[in-house]
């Protein structure tokens, strides 16, 4: 059966999608534990009228046809094929991120969660981003507003109920930005990992914290960083923190580097209106062999090395390399039971094991007036963190807030207490948020 390339929601038909390329290594590791689910919550002034919620979630679910999908498994690779039983709206009682049935006959890659006020949605990276999740999100609040009577601005900017679905939505716009023939970039040192023992079986566990837009945006200026380069480097400052802590024998054993994992929207980079994943990671670092970093320091060299990663040549080497590993021919012919090995491996040698947290920052929601008046605040829960990485954090703006959240699979705080310390010493007070 032919992928789609055009259609509009009155003629939707079954159809399947070979999987991203970024999305291609997580069938291959994802576990209980491990379940690639990130969420995204809206809480809303008012709690949520489940009549007029459920008309939006019939009309926005025919919209986004490519997210009704159930993974399937094939010879050589996963793939995706549509589902076309309608989405249930769920209480928010479980388990945060949990893990989706994998090869089930129903089984859906994302779910729509209420509680009270909140609206929250949950997807696997299989499925898409937090660039492609967001736009999910914002097109069932605008739905749900405009069927509680709300006037909705005609030039809002989301993707509306009625309108035609793009086939560009659908493409795997790294295979588009593919180029033959760069070199291969070179090989990464391992990183530091935090020194936390894990409990077994392991918990997930959810800091939100919110601070003041304005106070990070003064610091930020004033060192004349962008946001996220200020929190990099807050992050950084508190993994050096919890090293100097350690003893001089656990030391000696770890690692030096400090490296953070930043996913990069390549969509502000390239063209592309992908609703699938399109994103990679820079990936800015220090190195304790070369002595103390002052959080100025660090500042400095983040801002920089951002600024080297994030250069379209760059980009263009990792989507060489990522891309043309699928295109190998040997690689194309291996069965997909020896291919999950190779993918599991892989996802350590060349994942896992080079970075010591992640931050991911979706930036700052607006719905402009009068819909932001009806909502209280958004918060973004990346997936659980793997075994070696234990905790990484999620970051979304909104208003006059940034909120942070935590996700932690230890039970020690040290990590977030020395983050926000960080913060703290430089004059941003925060408050500890009860949202889930």
């Amino acid at each position: 059966m032919e992928e789609p390339t055009h259609m509009r929601q009155q003629v939707i038909r079954d159809f399947w999608l070979r999987l991203d390329n970024a999305a291609k290594m997580y069938p291959a590791i994802l576990n209980k534990e491990f379940t690639t689910v990130f969420r995204l919550s809206a809480v809303l002034k008012q709690p949520v009228q489940i009549r007029p919620f459920l008309r939006a979630v019939a009309q926005v679910e025919q919209r986004f046809p490519y997210y009704k999908m159930r993974l399937r498994r094939g010879f050589f690779w996963y793939y995706l094929e549509h589902n076309s039983i309608p989405v249930h709206v769920q209480p928010d009682h479980g388990a945060l991120c949990r893990g989706f049935q994998k090869f089930g006959d129903h089984g859906l890659l994302f779910r729509i969660l209420v509680r009270g006020g909140t609206i929250s949605v949950e997807f696997s990276h299989i499925l898409t981003d937090g660039k492609g999740a967001l736009e999910f999100l914002k097109s069932l609040l605008v739905t749900y507003f405009s069927q509680t009577g709300l006037s909705i601005p005609a030039s809002l900017g989301y993707l509306q109920p009625e309108t035609p679905i793009s086939g560009q939505e659908l493409e795997d716009s790294f295979q588009r930005y593919f180029q033959k023939d760069l070199p291969d970039m070179g090989p990464m040192s391992r990183a530091f990992h935090l020194p936390l023992k894990l409990p077994r079986p392991a918990t997930f566990n959810v800091m939100t914290v919110s601070l003041p837009m304005d106070k990070i945006k003064e610091q930020a200026g004033h060192r004349r960083v962008s946001i996220t380069e200020y929190l990099i480097s807050a992050y950084l400052c508190a993994l050096q923190r919890v090293y100097q802590n350690l003893d001089r024998p656990h030391q000696r054993r770890q690692n030096k580097v400090l490296r953070i994992q930043v996913p990069v929207d390549l969509r502000r980079i390239f063209p592309s209106l992908s609703m699938r994943n399109f994103t990679l990671f820079v990936l800015p670092e220090i190195d304790l062999r070369l002595g103390y970093y002052y959080f100025d320091e660090i500042v400095k060299k983040v801002h920089h090395q951002m600024e080297l990663e994030k250069d379209k040549k760059v980009i263009s080497q990792t989507i060489s390399r990522n891309v043309g590993s699928e295109k190998d021919q040997v690689l194309r012919s291996v069965p997909l039971f020896i291919k999950r090995l190779i993918l599991q491996t892989q996802y350590y040698s060349r994942g896992a094991n080079l970075y010591s947290g992640e931050l991911t920052n979706l930036g700052k929601i607006d719905l402009t007036r009068p819909l932001n008046d009806w909502i209280e605040a958004f918060a973004f829960i990346p997936p659980p963190p793997n075994r070696a990485l234990k905790v990484d954090c999620g970051v979304i703006g909104f208003r006059d807030q940034l909120m942070l959240s935590f996700a932690n699979i230890t039970r020690s705080q040290s990590l977030e207490t020395a983050f926000l310390n960080v913060l703290n010493q430089d004059g941003i007070p925060f408050e500890i948020r009860n949202i889930f």
